[in-house]
């Protein structure tokens, strides 16, 4: 496994990033507890939550590929995410995305974007810029008519 990458980072800043974008529809985030116990049912291995603590701190850095497929699984990534630096790059793009659309009230919209092409992304990144134009010539309409 590559542990540090242009963008993408050691293990643990990667296991990090998900935790910080990746979050509940209201937007707290996960907890190590409900991580660790969806990674252990879904690998059939241990799985602890002081292990999860480990591999986020960076105190342990060597996890078995089964323990990183259950955390790509939970978390909605691919499991190249842990792995490539060059995918890991592209992630941690659409993992930026991701957080902004959810700050924005769109995380479902936002997790269908993980898997898109970078084309289409950009036809995401079109229509909103659109949209956005849109919203601002009526937001100066609107405040050109109170001034008459």
């Amino acid at each position: 496994m590559t542990n540090q990458g242009p963008e993408g980072g050691s293990l643990a800043a990667r296991i990090e990033r998900l935790f910080q974008i990746v979050r509940r529809p209201n937007g707290d985030a996960y907890s190590n507890e409900e991580v660790a116990r969806a990674c252990r049912e879904a690998s059939g291995e241990s799985f602890s939550t002081t292990y999860l603590w480990q591999l986020r701190t960076g105190r342990r850095d060597n996890p078995t590929k089964r323990h990183l497929e259950a955390l790509a699984q939970y978390f909605e990534v691919p499991p190249a995410y842990f792995f490539e630096d060059g995918p890991a790059d592209r992630i941690a793009e659409e993992l930026t995305l991701l957080g902004a659309l959810r700050d924005a009230g769109v995380r479902e919209v936002a997790l269908r974007a993980v898997t898109l092409s970078p084309d289409g992304l950009g036809t995401i990144t079109d229509m909103i810029e659109a949209i956005a134009r849109r919203e601002r010539e009526a937001a100066e309409r609107q405040r050109t008519e109170q001034r008459s």
